[in-house]
């Protein structure tokens, strides 16, 4: 069952705003009723749950809904590099075959709604999107979103790109298919049994021009961690986590936290109490868990992850880490040169 509230970045969103943007939209106009506003669509730690996506895709269509391949024309701007770690996974894998098995297996991170199916045969082979979940309204869109992203990601994975032998839509045409020919070179079949599109089978084996074995697996197991945080964030607890660590170079104090969250400095430590911690674990938790990152896998300072993480000196962040751990961060990076796949 697709999760309404699992929690997304903000570059979708973005994506919409510029949409909308080109043909006249304000951004207040387009996030009205979401309690998402510009500055927070704008900033890169911030995130947004599927619901308010939706909510952002009812507004762009409540004013453009009727103009033919809006769907289509917000998938191709939807470029590799907004994807992070899921997208430099894709992009460093070895071939067509393990970008599909990647994608599929961390798809919570892209901006899916619903689920993708891969059918693969002798002579051609299918990407369904099943959107079964997905309330009727916004369906034609999503699906036309998804279904011309997945022909720009293949555009950015292989120079020629891999053409689509077939493109097919549940919806009905609209009074003007020719964005669709020129997004896709083929005529889509409307009407039909599934939204999909089909490529020759032959691609799925071709090496990618810049396979990286480490890159990929490194990547891959970002994605698997973030997808564990990310539901693994439960109760006040939880919440408080996501507001730390969205922004990891200013962490908030207790009162801010508390403010966010609408309710008193000592109603929040009351709640963490009853879940079995407090403030101070939560932020020593999040710090600790981004410093570990930094360090083994940039080749940041001390004192560089020391700003990062919002400490007044190095000497502060390494008597800390020694707490955490045991050891002074260049240990700790000494012991950990590069993690694998677990």
């Amino acid at each position: 069952m697709f999760d309404w509230d699992l929690v997304r970045n903000t570059s979708s969103v973005h994506v919409l705003m510029q949409l909308a943007a080109d043909r006249g939209m304000l951004p207040e106009q387009l996030l009205a009723g979401t309690a998402l506003t510009e500055r927070i669509v704008l900033d890169p730690e911030a995130e947004v749950t599927a619901r308010q996506e939706v909510a952002v895709v009812r507004n762009l269509l409540a004013r453009f809904g009727d103009e033919p391949g809006l769907g289509a024309e917000a998938g191709r701007k939807y470029h590799i590099s907004l994807y992070g770690s899921w997208g430099l996974a894709l992009l460093s894998s070895g071939s067509l075959r393990q970008v599909i098995d990647v994608a599929l297996r961390y798809l919570d991170l892209a901006f899916v709604f619903g689920q993708l199916i891969f059918e693969e045969g002798e002579e051609e082979s299918r990407l369904i999107f099943d959107g079964s979940e997905v309330p009727l309204d916004v369906r034609p869109f999503l699906a036309e979103r998804i279904v011309s992203g997945i022909q720009t990601i293949g555009r950015e994975l292989y120079a020629a790109g891999v053409p689509a032998t077939r493109v097919t839509f549940m919806h009905a045409a609209p009074s003007d298919t020719a964005r669709f020919r020129e997004i896709f070179g083929v005529e889509p079949d409307f009407g039909a049994a599934e939204d999909a599109i089909a490529f020759a089978s032959v691609f799925l084996d071709f090496p990618l021009p810049q396979a990286d074995e480490w890159t990929r697996s490194t990547c891959e197991r970002l994605c698997r961690e973030l997808l564990e945080r990310r539901y693994a964030r439960t109760g006040t607890a939880g919440l408080v986590r996501d507001r730390l660590a969205r922004t990891p170079g200013a962490l908030p104090d207790q009162a801010t936290v508390a403010a966010d969250l609408f309710m008193s400095p000592r109603t929040l430590a009351r709640r963490l109490h009853d879940e079995g911690t407090s403030f101070r674990a939560l932020l020593d938790e999040v710090r600790r868990l981004l410093a570990e990152e930094l360090l083994v896998q940039t080749g940041l300072s001390s004192e560089q992850v020391a700003v990062r993480l919002g400490y007044a000196d190095a000497a502060t962040f390494i008597r800390a880490f020694r707490r955490w751990t045991g050891c002074a961060p260049r240990e700790y990076r000494h012991r950990h040169p590069g993690r694998t796949l677990r």
